[in-house]
């Protein structure tokens, strides 16, 4: 059996774990983020989260450094439950990775059309009553084929451009924060909180899992790993990913709420830049920001479609659905039937408009969160060691109680409907690939 390519270091998987995680929301959904918490809700919560994200994490790198299959919850849980579970299990992870691949195809036109006003034309249709435009789908459909091309030429390819759009969207990072710190006040945090703290804090704690999906893709490309590079260095690059990733998200709440009073920023597009162009009054920082997000969306697309594109393979590997997904290039060593079916169906979700995608996205923190219960709950039923099983019985419980919080009807911010709908849709669609494979 032809094998995928053994290129990616720590630098690699790092660059993909905190790419997948960090894309753009914190630019077209910062008005939601202070609307559910204010600064210090917000701030609070992915604080929280990250933290308690630590044990999920510390039970994938070990998972990863026993089990290297891209498969990843799937082949976890296929260690002690019976192939169903782990079939599904597996599925809602695909989800939690492939719907932010047409979400940031979408949002590519929408950040330009921020800037070039002109590309809000020549309406084709409308999804529930939103407008699809022209210029804006065709920009959405290059940078998807871009992408297809680069994975299906090689890991390689792909983990460079991973690397040099991480970097470029930390210096920014950097200047951005500079520039909140200099022309900031302490006085726009006021009020630090939406409602009472306890509500504000669980409302953001609630998207935690969707926006801090991203470190348990090292695992989906563990196949991939140099010959040189150490099991150990999973784990390293999990918690990386983990801290730096909360951290930025804490840094960004609180660099928009610093510079801006952000009760103004409520029900605002783009409410980050809109910020800095009150605070400045002057458009190039929003330009700087406009390339920040930019290079975040490139990085989260690529990130995601890495991600999902190596499960599909792996289910393929399985037979748990059609084995053509399993085919490896013979000459690039990619997953290269998995990259054409992922790039097809971006390009499917991309003609809905973000209109349709928006329930959907919600299912996909879901989806993270039952992914991390599974893995850690499969790693507690396997791990014989007390002091490891504490850590494990931690990230059960975190994992659990952000599920929880997006099913329960008790927990403000729960499933709508229109979410409830849209995760039946995709578990009858793995019922029906299962049934057919």
């Amino acid at each position: 059996m032809t094998t995928l390519a053994h290129k990616l270091r720590l630098i690699d998987y790092f660059a993909l774990a905190f790419g997948t995680m960090v894309g753009v929301g914190w630019l077209v959904l910062m008005d939601d983020w202070l609307g559910r918490g204010g600064p210090a809700g917000a701030i609070l919560g992915f604080a929280l989260g990250g933290i308690l994200l630590l044990p999920v994490g510390y039970v994938y790198g070990q998972w990863v450094q026993r089990i290297p299959d891209a498969a990843g919850e799937a082949a976890y849980t296929a260690e002690v439950f019976p192939p169903i579970v782990s079939y599904f299990t597996g599925w809602m992870m695909l989800l939690a990775y492939f719907i932010v691949c047409p979400w940031e195809a979408v949002a590519v036109g929408k950040l330009a059309a921020y800037i070039f006003l002109s590309l809000n034309s020549f309406e084709l249709y409308r999804v529930a009553g939103q407008p699809v435009f022209l210029p804006r789908l065709v920009l959405g459909i290059a940078l998807t084929l871009f992408l297809g091309a680069l994975n299906y030429r090689g890991i390689r390819l792909s983990a460079s451009f991973q690397n040099w759009t991480t970097t470029l969207m930390l210096l920014l990072f950097a200047v951005v924060l500079g520039i909140s710190g200099m022309r900031g006040a302490p006085a726009n945090f006021h009020p630090a909180f939406r409602v009472t703290p306890l509500v504000s804090i669980v409302l953001t704690l609630q998207i935690v899992p969707y926006f801090m999906t991203g470190f348990e893709s090292v695992p989906k490309v563990a196949e991939e790993a140099h010959l040189e590079f150490s099991s150990r260095g999973f784990f390293r690059a999990i918690v990386m990913a983990v801290l730096v990733g909360a951290g930025f998200y804490v840094l960004v709440v609180a660099a928009v709420s610093y510079v801006a009073p952000w009760q103004g920023l409520i029900g605002k597009r783009f409410a980050t830049a809109i910020a800095f162009e009150q605070a400045l009054g002057a458009r190039w920082p929003v330009r700087l920001i406009l390339a920040m997000a930019l290079f975040g969306l490139f990085q989260c697309f690529n990130g995601n479609f890495v991600a999902s594109s190596r499960l599909l393979f792996a289910y393929g590997r399985r037979r748990t659905i059609h084995p053509s997904f399993s085919t490896v290039h013979e000459k690039f060593l990619t997953p290269s039937t998995a990259v054409l079916g992922i790039t097809t169906g971006t390009l499917a979700g991309l003609l809905l408009g973000d209109a349709l995608l928006v329930p959907v996205t919600e299912v996909g923190s879901m989806a993270s969160a039952l992914g991390w219960f599974a893995a850690c709950l499969s790693f507690w039923m396997v791990e014989k060691r007390a002091t490891i099983r504490i850590v494990t019985g931690l990230g059960i419980a975190v994992s659990l109680l952000l599920f929880l919080m997006k099913v329960l009807p008790v927990f403000p911010g729960h499933f709508s409907p229109a979410e409830w709908i849209a995760l039946g849709i995709w578990v009858g669609l793995g019922f029906v690939l299962r049934a057919r494979s």
